[in-house]
């Protein structure tokens, strides 16, 4: 079970919840990956806290979680200057940027990720490593963002497959970028079956960037509804927020199937 941390109060209905939901989910994640033959420490739980507020990152640090995911340049940069939390962890916070970044807001997520999950053109490879040049820190890990749809599907990002070994080679050549692996997103879909050929779709690609850059290891594929076939595909990360936190107050979980779990109810008084 997890622990609440000192400054949590074991009253405090929220943390209850959502320290259950990650229980809940930290043992799906290590049933679906002894189900895949994999070892559960392979995987990754990226707590994605778009659009809730900075005490529950902090409720969520105090319960273990170190990877935390945000989709929008300005949420990120706040909630870093929001969050409450110890100067002096062992394991400090890991960021990551998992949504669509435009390349004028480069410089306000490079001072803070650990990872960009949704590198997806030439010219944000650019914008990236001119940013990176402006902060004093080491290189900054990009994953290449793969279309995983058969067909294109307008408003969809992301690379077609045949497309992202040689973006990966860019990121790679770019002098503070390094390539990390590959990301994707599940297409919009009712068949399990669809699932798991897109996770495929993304493993065989993920297969022809880490035969040119070996430490490009990392997938980072499934979400809440889908993440069990995203680990029998070989996701070394998990993306997930709706059955932490409970449903988007914006309306943005993204249910497909094959693998989530309904996350408990979670209490919240307005944004706190």
């Amino acid at each position: 079970m997890s622990v609440l941390g000192a400054s949590q109060s074991a009253d405090d209905v929220r943390t209850a919840a959502i320290a259950a939901n990650l229980d809940d989910a930290r043992a799906a994640i290590a049933a679906a990956a002894r189900d895949a033959g994999r070892d559960p420490a392979e995987i990754t739980l990226v707590a994605v806290t778009k659009t809730w507020p900075a005490q529950d990152v902090t409720r969520l640090f105090g319960l273990g979680v170190r990877d935390f995911g945000e989709n929008k340049a300005q949420e990120l940069t706040q909630k870093v200057n929001d969050c409450n939390l110890p100067a002096d962890a062992a394991t400090p916070i890991r960021w990551h940027f998992v949504g669509q970044l435009q390349r004028n807001k480069a410089k306000l997520v490079a001072p803070h990720v650990a990872m960009v999950h949704s590198v997806d053109r030439a010219k944000l490879i650019t914008a990236l490593d001119t940013a990176m040049a402006a902060v004093d820190r080491e290189s900054l890990r990009c994953l290449i963002q793969i279309n995983l749809d058969e067909q294109r599907v307008p408003g969809r990002a992301g690379v077609l497959p045949a497309e992202a070994a040689a973006l990966a080679d860019q990121v790679a050549a770019a002098d503070h970028l390094e390539i990390a692996g590959v990301m994707g997103v599940a297409p919009h879909t009712d068949s399990l079956d669809d699932t798991k050929r897109a996770f495929d779709r993304l493993w065989r690609a993920s297969q022809q960037i880490a035969d040119q850059h070996p430490a490009a290891t990392v997938i980072s594929a499934g979400m809440s509804g889908d993440f069990a076939p995203a680990i029998a595909a070989g996701a070394t990360h998990v993306r997930l927020g709706a059955v932490l936190l409970g449903e988007r107050r914006i309306g943005e979980v993204t249910s497909e199937p094959g693998g989530g779990f309904p996350p408990r109810p979670v209490q919240c008084k307005s944004r706190e």
